[in-house]
């Protein structure tokens, strides 16, 4: 017993020695175990931190935020306006002293982001940052800046693409939409009111909004990731750095973020930014009709057969519905063998159709059913409410 309780003493010996040999030498070997109590100067107060080696309890999204933010640009645009022309502009002593630029045209500036999808230097924003620019300038994170040319635009989707002649350009990955659900957290990266390239974090509050009269083709990823002016054009990313969306549009009535937010899936990005690309536009079918959406109160009104779905308020005269004795008042049911619900269905579907082919529409009129041959035309620039 005597030589156990000798053994036992000498290892409660040589352990303290190691302990305070530890303590002495390398106390950052203790840090490693968790939190240690730290002395604020010659106070008694202490507080707990945990040690830079060791990840912090919550999650961080800095690897995905590093990933995407070398794409992310800021877009400067600069706009001369002229001013209307008045008597006093060719007054010569006004002209004399406030100089040859009293009554001459004006520059407007405005900002927005966008972002880098391609190594050639191809550059995804929304058209309403780069719209009636006469001069458009990319600054990249790292201080780079570049004049860059308008490639086209799709004001229908508020898409527009632009191009930069730099090398080495960090290009953003495209991630996946349609498998994004409500309650992901995503990262929005722009440039809010010029401050400077800024992350903001939230969720997908929701998919496929619609209806927005925002644009004519919409399909929203709603979320509640703070994005201010100046975030257009910017990047919503998920949580491993992949491009999700272009930021778009916000709800507010302050012109500030109010949490909910919208941004254009990067599905439509591809589809706009390929057909930019290749042709210089976006080719989309038309039919030149005026569509409503069906509501309970407009089924009541007009004594309409159904509450909901798409009535045909007006008719394009030699258009190809009207060609295809298409009437106002029609209800249209099906394009193909894909039923119609809603107006944003309608656009969706007549925009994938090919002009010069033909598609049958059934439409229900006067308690019957009619099927129409249409032959699909190249939709024009149009005004938000016409198809």
């Amino acid at each position: 017993m005597r030589r156990l309780w000798l053994l036992f003493a000498q290892v409660v010996t040589v352990g303290l020695a190691i302990f305070f040999i530890v303590m002495t030498l390398k106390p950052e070997w203790l840090d490693q175990a968790g939190p240690r109590e730290k002395r604020i100067g010659t106070s008694a107060v202490t507080i707990q931190e945990v040690s830079p080696a060791l990840p912090p309890a919550q999650a961080s999204y800095r690897e995905a935020a590093q990933r995407a933010m070398p794409a992310v640009v800021n877009i400067y645009t600069t706009t001369e306006v002229r001013q209307p022309q008045s008597p006093l502009q060719e007054d010569p002593f006004l002209r004399r002293f406030f100089g040859e630029r009293f009554g001459g045209p004006e520059k407007q500036l405005s900002l927005g982001s966008g972002v880098v999808v391609s190594p050639q230097g191809y550059i995804m924003t929304n058209n309403h940052v780069v719209e009636r620019a006469d001069k458009i300038e990319v600054a990249f994170e790292d201080g780079r800046r570049a004049a860059a040319k308008l490639v086209g635009t799709d004001p229908e989707t508020d898409l527009a693409v632009i191009k930069i002649d730099m090398p080495n350009l960090p290009a953003i990955t495209l991630g996946h939409a349609e498998q994004a659900k409500v309650g992901d957290v995503v990262l929005a990266i722009g440039n809010p009111f010029g401050v400077g390239q800024t992350v903001t974090m939230g969720i997908i509050s929701a998919l496929s909004r619609s209806q927005l009269g925002i644009n004519i083709y919409e399909n929203f990823i709603q979320t509640d990731a703070a994005i201010n002016p100046g975030n257009s054009g910017g990047a919503l990313i998920d949580t491993n750095g992949n491009l999700l969306g272009i930021n778009s549009a916000i709800y507010s009535r302050s012109g500030g973020s109010l949490g909910i937010g919208f941004a254009i899936p990067v599905s439509t990005v591809k589809t706009v930014m390929d057909s930019i690309i290749s042709t210089g536009q976006v080719v989309r079918g038309w039919i030149g009709v005026e569509p409503r959406n069906i509501t309970p109160e407009l089924a009541e009104n007009l004594g309409l057969p159904r509450s909901s779905g798409v009535i045909i308020a007006a008719i394009l005269k030699n258009g190809p519905a009207d060609k295809a004795g298409m009437k106002p008042g029609d209800i249209l049911l099906s394009i193909g063998d894909t039923p119609v619900a809603s107006m944003t269905e309608m656009f969706n579907q007549i925009a994938l159709l090919t002009p010069g082919t033909k598609t049958t529409m059934t439409v229900l009129r006067q308690g019957g059913e009619a099927t129409l041959d249409v032959t699909v035309g190249k939709r024009p620039p149009r005004k938000k409410t016409e198809e």
